[in-house]
């Protein structure tokens, strides 16, 4: 994986020496100050949320990695927030939608690379319901947003690993 952090990260952020060397614990040791970085997972969260039909809401990403390919709603957790208070902002900037019930489903690794660097996250995915709805406004970095039967999804028209590991986890829960 060329983009991995060991193969782009080169300097000290905290002294800019050049020897910022990748340690065999994914961390990165500055050989003049001895400052320590770990390469740790972000935390991500992904909705699934169905129609009254049954159907799976996916959206349609509008930028890279994966632009054009199919996602769940959701994304990035910031700095100091649940993953619940994440879920329900990202909802509501990708579709204008408040949620009214979370429910845990699971947890799935995964890569993501951006700007020519691999960030290693953990996807935490829950079923989620919303608050009755009229209209699907399709905002911030999605194009659109489709709900798909259970028997139409196709794994290859999905971009992200995990999402396509969340996705058939799911169905498979479903057949139980």
């Amino acid at each position: 994986m060329n983009t991995h952090p060991k193969n782009i990260l080169k300097y000290c952020p905290k002294c800019g020496h050049d020897h910022f060397i990748y340690q065999k614990d994914d961390s990165f040791l500055c050989s003049s100050c001895d400052f320590r970085m770990y390469i740790n997972a972000a935390s991500a969260v992904a909705a699934i949320l169905k129609n009254d039909k049954g159907e799976i809401l996916f959206t349609r990403r509008k930028f890279n990695p994966y632009k054009g390919m199919l996602d769940l709603p959701g994304g990035f957790v910031d700095q100091l927030e649940t993953a619940e208070d994440a879920l329900k902002r990202e909802i509501f900037e990708e579709l204008q939608l408040n949620v009214s019930s979370i429910k845990y489903f699971g947890s799935f690794p995964n890569t993501y690379e951006y700007q020519d660097i691999t960030y290693f996250t953990l996807d935490l995915t829950f079923e989620i319901t919303v608050e009755p709805y009229e209209k699907i406004v399709a905002q911030d970095d999605i194009t659109e947003a489709l709900f798909i039967a259970a028997d139409k999804i196709k794994l290859d028209d999905i971009g992200a690993t995990s999402i396509k590991n969340i996705t058939k986890a799911y169905l498979k829960s479903l057949s139980k």
